[in-house]
C-alpha cells in the first residue's frame, strides 16, 4: 500500500509535536515536516525524539522556501542544503522545495541545475512543487523563475499539489499522467479553482482527487501521499481531527482502487 503521511502544515497553528500526536491518533503512516520558525521543526534530535516517541517516521522535509519562512536558515541555497542534511539525519527520502521567486536572482538562475546537482551529490531526492500564477487586478504576474509550473523543467523529481493545480486552473490527473515516473510526492488536498490557494479536503474541489489516487495505485507509484489540508477554520472540539481522519479515509479508500 502506498504510504499516507500527514503534513505538519495541516495542524497549523499547532506545533510539530501536535502533528505527531494527531498522526498517531488517526493512524497515518508518517509525517512530512514543514520547516518553519518553530525550533523543533529545524532540529534533527528533537524530531528524532518525537519520531521514536510516536513510532512514526519522518518521510519528507519541506524546505523553508515560503515567503513566511524567509528568515529561516539564511540564504536560499543554504535553506535547501540544511533541509537535505535534516532529511539525511532522519532518513527521510524527499525534500520538498518551491520554485524560486523572480527576485531571488542568482538562486533562481541556477535553480534547475543546482537542484539536480545537490540531489545527485546527497542521494536525497529534491522534489520541486508546482505552484500557480499570481494575479493582480485580473492580470497574471510572473512571480516565479523559471516558472510556477514544473512540467517543462528538467527536474528529476516533482511534488504535485492538487490545491495549487486548482488555483492554476490545470488538471492534476492529466498533469500526473504526463509526469509519469518524475512524480515523486503528492500533496493530497483540493481546490475549486478560485484565485485563493484553498487546501480543501480531497473530494470537495474540482481536481478529481479520487481518480488521481486510483491512477497512482494502478501505475505502481513508489512515492508518498501526504495530506496537506487547511484546518485553520476548524471551530468545534475535534473538528480538525474529523477533517484529517476523513482525508486519511479518502486516501486509503481510493488507493485501494484503480482506473
Amino acid at each position: 500500500m502506498i504510504p499516507v503521511a500527514l503534513s505538519s502544515a495541516s495542524v497549523y497553528p499547532l506545533s510539530v509535536h501536535d502533528a505527531f500526536a494527531t498522526a498517531q491518533d488517526l493512524g497515518y503512516d508518517g509525517l512530512e515536516v514543514m520547516v518553519t520558525n518553530n525550533a523543533t521543526s529545524q532540529n534533527a534530535a528533537a524530531l528524532r525524539t518525537l519520531s521514536e516517541k510516536y513510532q512514526l517516521q519522518v518521510m519528507a522535509i519541506h524546505a523553508p522556501t515560503l515567503l513566511l519562512t524567509q528568515q529561516v536558515w539564511g540564504s536560499y541555497w543554504n535553506k535547501v542544503e540544511q533541509s537535505i542534511n535534516l532529511a539525511a539525519e532522519l532518513e527521510a527520502s524527499v525534500v520538498v522545495v518551491h520554485p524560486p521567486f523572480r527576485w531571488q536572482s542568482d538562486y533562481a538562475r541556477s535553480f534547475v541545475s543546482g537542484v539536480r546537482d545537490l540531489a545527485e551529490s546527497s542521494g536525497v531526492r529534491i522534489a520541486v512543487e508546482n505552484m500557480y500564477p499570481w494575479r493582480v487586478r485580473g492580470r497574471e504576474v510572473k512571480a516565479y523563475l523559471p516558472d510556477w509550473d514544473p512540467m517543462p523543467q528538467d527536474y528529476p523529481d516533482v511534488t504535485w499539489d492538487l490545491s495549487h493545480a486548482a488555483t492554476a486552473g490545470v488538471s492534476s490527473l492529466e498533469s500526473i499522467r504526463e509526469l509519469g515516473p518524475r512524480l515523486r510526492h503528492l500533496h493530497l488536498t483540493d481546490g475549486t479553482g478560485s484565485s485563493r490557494d484553498e487546501h480543501l479536503q480531497p473530494g470537495l474541489g474540482n481536481q478529481r482527487a479520487a481518480e488521481v489516487l486510483q491512477h497512482l495505485a494502478s501505475t505502481g507509484f513508489s512515492g508518498t501521499v501526504v495530506a496537506e489540508i487547511s484546518t485553520r477554520k476548524a471551530k468545534g472540539v475535534g473538528e480538525r481531527e474529523e477533517w484529517l481522519a476523513e482525508t486519511l479515509r479518502f486516501a486509503r479508500e481510493h488507493l485501494r482502487g484503480s482506473i
